[in-house]
């Protein structure tokens, strides 16, 4: 099992010693003692809310940034112990049970297309073709 307190503190870690940074330049930024900091790095204590927000700001780097390195760290770990087993599609709404004149019944929603969308403006007359997608009621 990977404990969140290990991987919070090796990304702590790895953050001051890019920017070159001492246990105790960066304890003093956040007041806090050296031991503590040098405790939460090795991951043997667990910062909480308001200390981690302090080590963030003494690092220069945000909280979000912080948590997703930690998530992202924890799934590539994780990734060799679990197996994905995916999403099977409901039965009623396999496609294989969906007759042409059920769909054809149902609401449809008028979308641009995406081309249109991430397309600069143009401002020529040309009208840009919709797309019919099916609506499927939860």
């Amino acid at each position: 099992m990977v404990l969140f307190r290990r991987l919070l503190g090796d990304v702590l870690r790895r953050h001051r010693q890019r920017q070159g940074r001492t246990l105790r330049d960066v304890a003093a930024s956040a007041r806090i003692s050296l031991g503590y900091l040098s405790e939460i790095e090795r991951g043997r204590k667990e910062a909480s809310s308001e200390l981690l927000g302090s080590l963030c700001e003494a690092l220069n780097v945000s909280l979000a940034d912080v948590l997703r390195e930690v998530s992202f760290d924890m799934a590539v770990l994780e990734r060799g112990r679990v197996t994905h087993v995916g999403f099977a599609p409901a039965p009623e709404l396999a496609p294989a049970t969906l007759a042409p004149a059920t769909l054809a019944a149902r609401p449809v929603a008028v979308l641009p297309k995406v081309s249109a969308v991430l397309a600069p403006p143009d401002t020529s007359d040309t009208v840009v073709a919709a797309t019919r997608m099916p609506v499927v009621a939860a």
